[in-house]
């Protein structure tokens, strides 16, 4: 298919089907009990650990995939994004199990009044319909969300990418075996395995039968889906995350604190991509951050693109280069930062006005009202004082996993949960009121 053209091929027969049955699959997941619901999660949890075997030989294929690629593949960072181990999986059937735990969100009433002539109203949850999510490398993705999108009484079509398509494969067929073990109708999801993007465009011009999309991934994908979607887009965009150092921070937790949002999983988009310092502790903090994350006890140490003031107080230390023009716009995904000294707050806040993506950032100060301010005037959908970005994270804030983290203002912002994917409407009780 020509990548220029506006043409979309139209969905074969058989997609076409697939499509109508999870159609008809969400209207009958709007009433569907939640006990029921917590069966398919517990059953789908005892899969995945029964099963797990089949899922982990499915990512070793997709890994040696990914090593026999020109160069060893998209790197390390990448390659981590793409890993499932014993761990990873525990912590997805921790996941089934957390959602499984959680209040039923469909059909809580958000408001209840009456009108003057007696009119009953409630405002009340109830599930978005059919959710298109369409994901790269991270193959847990596909457990988080369906445990999500279910039990909020939605239809998951989940479209993932090449890299890990064996993986999610089989977590494709053990989510619907859960499903059939307790008689729900298979088209609540549908997974896609086929990478092929003109597929991808023909979903996304199908308004008909997907209510919303989430496009989880870097900016190509991103902007291929806000180009091409014609239903509602919850946006997840990159995370272009800031740690600032104020200038009576506590310089262990600072050092920490940076330590943990740059290296514990760089891959990810809540990893900290810049380093903002007041000039006052610049000269004592950053070389002992470079000696934690760039040192020799580093089998790999953090790269580093540094402005003048920064390197001037790295001088003669490795693995520090000049920031460029574009260094405070990228987003690494890897084990490299930016470093900028900055004069005062105000000025860490104009940086990240002007560069950050409006996801995580963080001050870290002992005063509160530096840290009041930071919170109040950066424009993010989490802000943190004396914490790491890391906990932007569905799973670590209880939530069971997320979606996504949304960057945008409308329906929801930050990680993207349970009551994310209803929406809220309204039902009248009457009793022959007319206008």
């Amino acid at each position: 298919m020509d990548p220029q053209s506006t043409d979309v091929s139209p969905l074969s027969e058989a997609m076409g089907a697939r499509l109508s049955a999870a159609r008809a699959a969400a209207r009958g997941l709007r009433g569907l009990d939640v006990a029921t619901k917590r069966a398919v999660l517990h059953e789908a949890a005892r899969r995945l650990a029964g099963q797990g075997g089949e899922v982990l030989a499915g990512n070793a294929a997709d890994l040696a995939a990914h090593d026999a690629a020109p160069g060893g593949g998209r790197g390390p960072a990448f390659r981590d994004r793409l890993l499932l181990d014993a761990t990873r999986l525990a912590r997805m059937g921790e996941g089934l199990r957390q959602v499984a735990a959680m209040d039923d969100p469909v059909g809580e009433v958000v408001e209840a009044r009456a009108l003057p002539d007696g009119l009953r109203l409630r405002r009340v949850r109830s599930p978005l319909g059919v959710i298109l999510l369409i994901f790269e490398s991270r193959p847990e993705v596909a457990v988080e969300a369906f445990s999500l999108a279910f039990m909020a009484g939605n239809a998951l079509v989940l479209r993932g990418g090449r890299e890990s398509m064996n993986t999610t494969g089989a977590l494709y067929r053990l989510l619907g075996e859960a499903l059939l073990a307790h008689g729900v109708q298979g088209g609540a999801l549908l997974g896609i395995t086929d990478p092929d993007r003109g597929l991808t465009r023909a979903l996304l011009a199908d308004d008909r039968s997907i209510d919303v999309v989430v496009p989880r991934g870097g900016p190509g994908l991103i902007d291929f889906v806000v180009e091409h979607a014609r239903m509602p887009i919850i946006k997840n965009d990159r995370g272009l995350c800031h740690v600032y150092v104020h200038a009576d921070a506590d310089l262990d937790m600072a050092v920490r604190i940076v330590d943990n949002a740059k290296t514990q999983r760089p891959g990810v988009c809540n990893a900290m991509e810049t380093l903002l310092v007041h000039r006052s502790v610049a000269a004592r903090l950053l070389p002992a951050l470079h000696d934690r994350i760039s040192g020799p006890a580093r089998a790999t140490p953090v790269r580093w693109f540094a402005d003048a003031e920064a390197r001037a107080a790295l001088a003669g230390r490795p693995h520090v280069a000049p920031a460029t023009a574009g260094s405070f716009d990228t987003e690494y995904l890897d084990l490299a930062l930016s470093a900028r000294v900055v004069p005062d707050l105000p000025a860490a806040i104009d940086h990240i006005e002007r560069h950050g993506s409006r996801h995580s950032e963080c001050i870290v100060t002992a005063s509160p009202e530096a840290a009041r301010r930071f919170q109040q005037e950066v424009d993010a959908a989490c802000v943190y004082w004396n914490a790491s970005t890391r906990f932007t994270d569905g799973f670590s804030l209880g939530l069971g996993g997320e979606l996504g983290i949304s960057t945008q203002k409308l329906h929801v912002r930050g990680p993207v949960g349970l009551q994310a994917l209803t929406s809220v409407r309204w039902v009248f009780d009457g009793e022959g009121q007319c206008r």
